[in-house]
């Protein structure tokens, strides 16, 4: 049970306190409640070009870096298709160099054409990087492109395309982080060896008088169900045949969709899983095969992804993956597989409560879902799912219609 206190600022700012006197060290993690899902579709990439714009000074601190060196402490961030993360570790005692770092970029950003044309070529690069000359990296920009019609789950985090970070204005950039950026859409975090006194006082001082800013209104178009299967072929200079299938599932706050994370385990969860002890062990179709998810909070995707073996053809390779799939529809899984993928989550969320900056993250994440208390709450949920219930949501799940498919064939 992970203990917290919670309290708002005047300005909006909402702030938890989680008090751990078995380590030296406290973190500080700031949510901001703006992923890539919120962006222009004609301006992707915002969010993420954030992500680097943020460490590339604000107004009154131009390098950020330094003075957390020297405090003993460390920092990154990530951004999703839902939120922006940034972290800081450091010592205890230094709790307040955190709060100034944050309250001040959280003030503003240090404005500049180079600040801004430094971090647009980061991104770029990685663009050209991770997404168009590594062999498959392009995949999912067209997987998501294929399967969502108009949900902002269409393009990844890196953006649609190369050309909207390229041209992205320094004006558009300061309208982004002014609308978005403010208390008043922000999850402040404070964990460690600290205590609730201590946190509101850093609070108040630093980041009391910065302008709340306006809520976000999110209203994003849901996608509606699909109903015709799609398919795309691709050729490109891999080493190997991949094959990609993905189906529609369930938004982060339905009960399915704790059902549809175990079903990813069942299926793909590692050497003793039923796609890779029958496709990769048995049959030897494919050299890897996984199944999984990317736990998002609207409506999300699970996917089947996995490298053939050289020889393998695609049409063979996909039949038996149906064939699987249509085993878990059509026959109950056992109690001893369902409790069996039930441990394994349940030791992966008490591993991952071990750390405290996990701690941290994972209270601003569920209060940005609607409330903190959920983090003690996640396992119960995992184990109430039923044996009748996992096949029930895979007949659900398994639908050819609601399925998108990408061949990926090796060769020009």
């Amino acid at each position: 049970m992970v203990q917290f206190e919670r309290f708002t600022l005047a300005n909006g700012l909402r702030v938890l306190v989680h008090r751990d006197t078995s380590t030296p060290m406290a973190v500080v993690n700031v949510l901001y409640d703006v992923g890539a899902k919120d962006e222009d579709p004609n301006r992707t990439g915002f969010a993420h070009l954030f992500e680097h714009l943020m460490f590339g000074g604000s107004i009154n601190i131009p390098v950020y870096d330094e003075p957390l060196q020297m405090a003993g402490g460390e920092n990154n961030a990530y951004t999703t298709n839902d939120l922006t993360n940034y972290y800081i570790q450091l010592p205890a005692e230094n709790l307040e160099t955190a709060f100034w770092l944050e309250s001040d970029r959280m003030l503003s950003l240090g404005f500049s054409e180079n600040s801004l044309d430094v971090q647009r070529k980061v991104v770029m690069e990685e663009f050209k990087e991770h997404y168009l000359n590594k062999p498959y990296g392009d995949a999912w920009l067209k997987l998501r492109n294929l399967a969502y019609d108009v949900h902002p789950y269409k393009w990844m985090t890196i953006g649609k395309e190369l050309s909207h970070i390229e041209n992205a204005g320094l004006q558009d950039v300061k309208d982004f982080f002014f609308k978005h950026y403010r208390p008043v859409n922000a999850i402040l975090v404070a964990a460690g060896n600290v205590t609730t006194e201590q946190v509101k006082a850093l609070a108040e001082k630093w980041f009391g008088s910065i302008e709340s800013g306006e809520k976000y209104n999110r209203q994003l178009p849901a996608e509606p169900e699909q109903k015709v299967a799609k398919r795309l072929e691709v050729h490109a200079p891999v080493p190997l045949d991949a094959f990609y299938k993905t189906w529609h599932i369930y938004g982060r706050l339905d009960h399915r969709y704790y059902v549809s994370d175990l079903i990813t385990e069942i299926l793909g969860g590692g050497g003793s899983s039923r796609l890779y002890q029958a496709l990769v062990k048995e049959k030897k179709l494919f050299s890897n095969i996984e199944c999984y998810h990317f736990g998002t909070t609207d409506a999300g995707l699970l996917t089947i992804e996995g490298k053939l073996v050289k020889g393998v053809k695609m049409a063979d390779a996909e039949a038996a993956v149906e064939e699987e799939l249509s085993k878990l529809k059509a026959e109950k899984i056992s109690g001893d597989e369902l409790q069996k993928v039930k441990n394994k989550t349940e030791s992966t969320i008490a591993f991952e409560d071990m750390s405290v900056m996990n701690r941290a993250n994972s209270l601003a994440y569920y209060e940005l879902l609607g409330d903190a208390a959920l983090m003690n709450t996640e396992l119960d949920r995992y184990n109430t799912v039923t044996v009748d219930e996992i096949q029930a949501i895979s007949k659900e799940i398994f639908r050819e219609e609601n399925s998108s498919t990408l061949y990926y064939r090796a060769g020009n």
